[in-house]
């Protein structure tokens, strides 16, 4: 039996791995797939100084206070920067990481480095906390190769990410080796192949091509369980 962990990025939440944690589950493993502060179910206590730090501390906590040892990290999108953190904050609990289509910027980088923005692409939407694509934006651009009963039930869920959520110093995760994989996702935009082959460079990563969008963890849960699933013995 292998523990996974599985952390949502921008706008997400635990919801977005729900297809697959039931299939790692099925299969006989422990997975949990929290929501981070400020986010889906947990958006009515957004509050200022939520930061992917802040979000890495939530999860190290979980591998504490659930005695979970040898963990497959797994994130998807921004949720690669939180992922980055909670290995620098507690590297004795971690198995390997599992990068899907997530970011992981490099030291002085931050996320607008990376993430490619259309010319016309409208301005985010904001609260004193949050900011994001609006409903519209979100369904063009960030679940649009979704199947469509699919997209809505993800936009029914979407929320707006906390400001400062993807905002973390990862110098000394960088200055440090790590067993990792990452799976770059061919039908997504951002990160860009190149971002994403920087990565598994820096990081000597297992390097996997997988032909689905964004969000394989609900478009393709049997494939992206199966590459899950493939981390245990490695």
């Amino acid at each position: 039996m292998a523990n996974f962990v599985l952390i949502h990025g921008s706008f997400q939440g635990s919801w977005v791995w729900q297809p697959t944690i039931k299939l790692l589950r099925d299969a006989g493993h422990t997975a949990h797939a929290p929501t981070m502060d400020g986010c889906a179910e947990r958006r009515h206590g957004l509050h200022g100084g939520i930061t992917a730090t802040t979000m890495a501390r939530e999860i190290a906590y979980l591998l504490f206070y659930e005695d979970l040892d040898e963990v497959i990290l797994t994130a998807t999108s921004s949720g690669g920067i939180v992922m980055s953190k909670v290995a620098e904050m507690a590297p004795d609990k971690i198995k390997r990481l599992v990068y899907i289509d997530a970011l992981a910027p490099q030291p002085g980088e931050t996320v607008k480095d990376i993430v490619i923005v259309a010319p016309n692409q409208p301005p985010n939407d904001e609260t004193e906390f949050a900011a994001g694509p609006n409903r519209q934006g979100m369904a063009d651009r960030l679940f649009a190769d979704l199947e469509p009963a699919l997209k809505e039930w993800a936009l029914d869920r979407a929320t707006l990410h906390p400001k400062a959520g993807n905002a973390a110093d990862l110098d000394k995760f960088w200055a440090q080796p790590w067993p990792a994989t990452v799976v770059y996702c061919t039908g997504s935009v951002n990160p860009s192949k190149a971002h994403q082959h920087r990565t598994a460079d820096k990081l000597n990563a297992d390097w996997i091509e997988l032909d689905a969008g964004h969000y394989p963890m609900l478009s393709h849960p049997d494939e992206m369980t199966r590459l899950l699933l493939a981390e245990v013995a490695k």
